[in-house]
């Protein structure tokens, strides 16, 4: 003779001997392009502010179909710029890296760099008597 006895409900009403469904094991998902393209850019962003100070500063703004430049001021007022393929992207890179963002490179950002000859020579310099650019080459 079969046991005919049935297991005796729990606290939620289910019945103990009904079997769970079957753990799936959750597969780590792989990181999408523009997150491993932001990662990247967030290594050079790290890179950058421990090679400049210990911190670092930045701005982003579009410069382009496809581009968009993060614009970096160390602590130390050296200054170097990153070109990201989107918005997204460089906002993800400075979020990742824990860049502080301004709104605009102007007022205390742009107080903070440090220009040196070369950028005299090739900004300041064509207005101040420096060398200017070189004539176009004759067609």
């Amino acid at each position: 003779m079969a046991d005919t006895t049935q297991p005796e409900p729990t606290e939620s009403g289910e019945s103990a001997a009904q079997p769970s469904a079957p753990e799936t094991a959750s597969k780590p998902s792989r990181p999408s392009k523009d997150e491993k393209r932001a990662e990247r850019l967030a290594r050079q962003i790290t890179a950058f502010a421990t090679g400049h100070g210990g911190s670092a500063e930045g701005q982003i703004a579009h410069i382009g179909r496809g581009s968009v430049r993060i614009a970096l001021v160390g602590a130390d007022g050296e200054w170097g710029v990153l070109v990201a393929p989107s918005q997204e992207s460089a906002r993800r890179a400075a979020e990742i890296a824990g860049l502080t963002l301004q709104d605009a490179f102007d007022g205390e950002l742009a107080a903070k760099v440090r220009t040196g000859p070369y950028e005299w020579a090739r900004m300041a310099g064509i207005q101040l008597g420096g060398p200017g650019n070189p004539p176009a080459p004759a067609s």
